[in-house]
């Protein structure tokens, strides 16, 4: 939100309560993350393995799809979900492996991870589309140059967090018995995963203080 100007034209964004933040970011996690893999594995239940498949994708690209045709923004969420189930599908499509089937959300993250890092030299952090997903940020704030950099280093992070991800989740997953990978890789990256958050949620709240103590630009 953004306080009342003080003695000029000079804004300050206040951080909202975590709560605010969760109610905010709530239906963008549900919609772009748990409901592709909910109908996921319906559809596996009741179509198969192919039927699954067809099921996941024709679900992001529809939300895509409508959101466009009805002129509403397009989530981050929902694009990256959409950049996963593509890998996925392709990937199942082409071998009906067990281990590859338990590659694919591996391949979906090191695509992610990538385009975090792509986004970087693009001087477009992919972390600050995210940011305005999970809260409401005002655009004047996002166009100072402070965000601007602090948000190309999160996008660096968490390039590097998703790649720990991949590397811990391969090692298991050719080294371990497939119960071993679900359960002990799903507590690894839920850790690497608090980590990452920790360390944005503090950054973010500081940077905050300090756009906010600046003084207002003189006409």
């Amino acid at each position: 939100m953004v306080a009342p100007p003080e003695g000029g034209g000079h804004h300050v964004f206040e951080l909202p309560r975590v709560t605010a933040l969760l109610m905010h970011a709530l239906p963008r996690f549900i919609e772009g993350v748990i409901a592709p893999v909910a109908v996921f594995y319906a559809a596996l239940t009741l179509l198969g393995l192919n039927g699954a498949l067809v099921a996941a994708v024709a679900w992001v690209y529809g939300g895509i799809a409508y959101r466009y045709a009805r002129g509403h923004r397009v989530s981050g969420m929902l694009l990256l979900a959409a950049v996963g189930v593509t890998v996925r599908a392709a990937t199942a499509a082409a071998t009906h492996s067990a281990v590859m089937y338990f590659l694919q959300p591996t391949l979906g993250t090191l695509t992610i991870s990538l385009a975090f890092l792509a986004s970087v030299p693009l001087g477009r952090p992919l972390a600050m589309k995210l940011a305005r997903d999970m809260a409401p940020i005002p655009e004047a704030f996002l166009k100072h140059d402070r965000v601007h950099r602090f948000f190309l280093r999160i996008s660096l992070l968490w390039s590097m967090v998703l790649f720990a991800n991949v590397g811990v989740s391969l090692w298991m997953l050719f080294n371990e018995s497939i119960s071993m990978y679900l359960w002990f890789r799903t507590g690894i990256v839920a850790g690497l995963g608090a980590v990452g958050v920790a360390v944005s949620v503090w950054g973010f709240k500081r940077l905050v203080r300090h756009v906010n103590h600046e003084p207002a630009p003189t006409a």
